[in-house]
């Protein structure tokens, strides 16, 4: 699905595109997406409190972003130098690694919240 603008949302409308296409294409945002879910899920569930709702949305925004940014990035070392290459390789596995550490300080910041929670319950 491809959106057409007018000229004044046309930054919007390609914005919404970039989402769409990465729903649609990566598998690995489809996989961060369907985490989030059982994330808000579970926030619901355990009864967050508003501070704890941000800092889980926060750090899910950021996993989110960074799989984006590290797509595009993968995207466009494909582009530009379709051959493998030493320094493509390297460039691709460091922004694998930014979304890697987003995704661990997620957990390890999920765990923080929601492991409290559920000791509370008990």
């Amino acid at each position: 699905m491809v959106l057409r603008g007018n000229k004044r949302g046309i930054g919007l409308t390609y914005a919404l595109n970039g989402f769409l296409l990465i729903v649609k294409k990566e598998r690995n945002f489809k996989i961060h997406l369907i985490a989030l879910l059982l994330v808000i899920t579970a926030s619901s569930l355990l009864k967050l409190t508003y501070i704890e709702w941000a800092i889980i949305l926060i750090v899910s925004s950021i996993v989110l972003i960074t799989e984006m940014l590290n797509s595009a990035i993968e995207r466009t070392i494909d582009y530009i130098k379709p051959e493998i290459h030493p320094r493509a390789k390297e460039i691709k596995d460091m922004a694998a690694g930014a979304v890697l550490l987003s995704a661990i300080s997620a957990v390890i910041i999920g765990c923080i919240i929601f492991i409290r929670k559920i000791y509370l319950l008990m």
